[in-house]
């Protein structure tokens, strides 16, 4: 007798469960000490781990139905690698200690508007010609990503062996320091990001048929994909310039969404994706913190899981 699979409601009540039971486990596990400072720095650490995730889930979700490849992340724009490059031209002109130095908000502004500003013109120099579009868009951020990291590593060899460890440290996403002015500031900009998605969120499923059906639909489609993919590049930039870069946790959930819900309605896959990453970061931060003793760093285990899957998705012959 065939088991019928479960329906994307209950899927979602079952995700909903799981993430709760984790971030209730990060909260009480292991409370000890003074509660009136353990708390406010455990509810931080929850409320980054949550904005994070959400941020990842939804830019990566949005970014694959325009591209129309599960296979594909925002990374793929460069972004991830203009932020490594924007870190090591700090360290190479002013010295690790300009970390310490400089106003946090001061550098999350630079670092997000870097990123946003670099999307946006080539946003709008790829499709203002009538010849330009989406493919030679992900051509342009695949070669930019190259030379971008290319500059990276020809500086880092220039720096201070003592001043690349620091450097080093911030390569990879870290959530045990958050600055919550950031944090606030961060939450503002993604929810003003997801009011506008919110209002044009019956378009997706359109968008996820392709060009030619989403034009015969009426939906303008070199407007509504440049709306959609400056709407990732602002959830990427800002979640990264906060904690750093996580390339495939959003790989990761939102292949496991789509593969757990068993639809292609955005309504479904967009919280079930978020779902699914906040069980992995909250969930995974927790096994970090009590299993491992932080003998490594929660991004690290994200990136090997998320590889795997790519591996995977790339020996299955990819998702169109």
């Amino acid at each position: 007798m065939r088991v019928r699979a479960p329906s994307p409601r209950a899927v979602l009540i079952l995700l909903g469960l799981l993430a709760l039971a984790a971030a209730a486990g990060f909260m009480t596990i292991g409370l000890t000490g003074r509660l009136d400072f353990v708390l406010p720095l455990r509810a931080t650490k929850l409320a980054a781990l949550l904005l994070v995730g959400y941020a990842v889930a939804v830019s990566t979700v949005l970014f694959q139905t325009v591209s129309g490849n599960r296979i594909l992340t925002p990374s793929i724009m460069g972004l991830d690698a203009l932020y490594v490059l924007i870190q090591t031209v700090v360290v190479f002109l002013f010295g690790a200690a300009a970390f310490g130095a400089v106003d946090a908000r001061l550098v999350f502004l630079v670092e997000a508007a870097s990123m946003i500003g670099f999307a946006a013109v080539l946003y709008r120099w790829l499709f203002l010609g009538a010849r330009h579009g989406l493919h030679l868009l992900l051509l342009a951020g695949v070669i930019f990503g190259v030379f971008f990291r290319s500059l990276s590593n020809l500086l880092q060899r220039m720096i201070d062996p003592t001043e690349f460890v620091v450097l080093q440290d911030r390569f990879f996403a870290s959530f045990n320091t958050i600055d919550r002015d950031l944090l606030g500031l961060t939450a503002v900009i993604v929810l003003l990001v997801s009011v506008a998605g919110w209002r044009m969120r019956h378009v997706f499923d359109v968008l996820a048929l392709g060009r030619d059906a989403a034009i015969s639909l009426g939906v303008p489609h070199r407007a509504t994909v440049t709306r959609v993919l400056l709407m990732v590049t602002v959830l990427v930039s800002v979640s990264t310039a906060l904690v750093g870069p996580v390339t495939f946790l959003g790989l990761l959930v939102s292949n496991l969404a789509y593969q757990l819900v068993r639809s292609h309605r955005h309504v479904l896959i967009l919280p079930a994706a978020v779902l699914i990453a906040w069980i992995c970061l909250v969930g995974g931060q927790v096994a970090l913190e009590r299993a491992f003793g932080f003998d490594t760093a929660l991004s690290i285990v994200i990136e090997f899981a998320g590889g795997i899957v790519f591996i995977l998705l790339l020996l299955r012959g990819g998702l169109r």
